[in-house]
């Protein structure tokens, strides 16, 4: 009997999966997304041979921004993403998993991202994820978030073709839980980009935060 966590990690699969050959150049589209900018300013706060956890990679686009200064090791659920991923960063480390069931040492890396990914989990599990992803970092790691501002239960919807699911908070819920889970935001700030038609313009939550020493 399918379960609704495999169901939903099923769903998220298959449409990243469908979206592989045709999601980098809708994301170039994109108008006045700031992903570059906050890794940036991750980069500069993370010592020399750092070693980055992100959780969601997709196609390596982003993390290729990284993986030629640390040492970074890319998660996703989409084996068709993680092709691209290779060929983006290959000298990254890419797991082919669900980020909800990964396991990491305790103390292991020096920062973790999250860049559009943890809203593709259901928003019951994002405090213990956040959770999970304080014990992975070392005293004094930096987290980035990109999360939703406005949120939603968990539910299935047409995007960009594909059915996805989708479940976060509203911007204050979210940071809220960042600091819960033993956190201190270093920033928090609700950015608005313009996505290609049909979508429009959309919002998230950047959350840059780092784990006391």
């Amino acid at each position: 009997m399918t379960t609704v966590s495999e169901e939903r990690r099923r769903t998220v699969e298959a449409g990243y999966d469908a979206l592989a050959d045709r999601l980098g150049e809708w994301m170039e589209r994109v108008e006045g997304d700031p992903w570059e900018r906050y890794l940036g300013e991750l980069a500069a706060l993370l010592p020399v041979h750092a070693r980055v956890l992100d959780l969601g990679c997709g196609d390596g686009s982003k993390i290729s921004r990284l993986a030629d200064r640390f040492d970074v090791v890319g998660v996703d659920v989409s084996e068709r993403q993680l092709h691209r991923a290779r060929e983006a960063a290959p000298a990254a480390t890419l797991v082919h998993a669900d980020f909800t069931d990964l396991e990491c040492p305790a103390q292991s890396f020096d920062a973790a991202t999250a860049l559009y990914s943890i809203v593709h989990t259901p928003r019951e599990e994002h405090a213990a994820l956040l959770g999970r992803i304080r014990r992975w970092l070392k005293p004094g790691g930096h987290l980035l978030l990109s999360m939703s501002h406005v949120g939603g239960p968990g539910r299935v919807e047409d995007w960009l073709g594909v059915e996805m699911f989708f479940s976060g908070f509203d911007a204050e819920t979210n940071c809220r839980l960042v600091r819960e889970a033993g956190f201190e935001v270093l920033s928090d700030e609700v950015e608005w980009m313009h996505e290609p038609e049909p979508r429009g313009d959309t919002a998230f939550l950047w959350v840059l935060a780092r784990k006391p020493e």
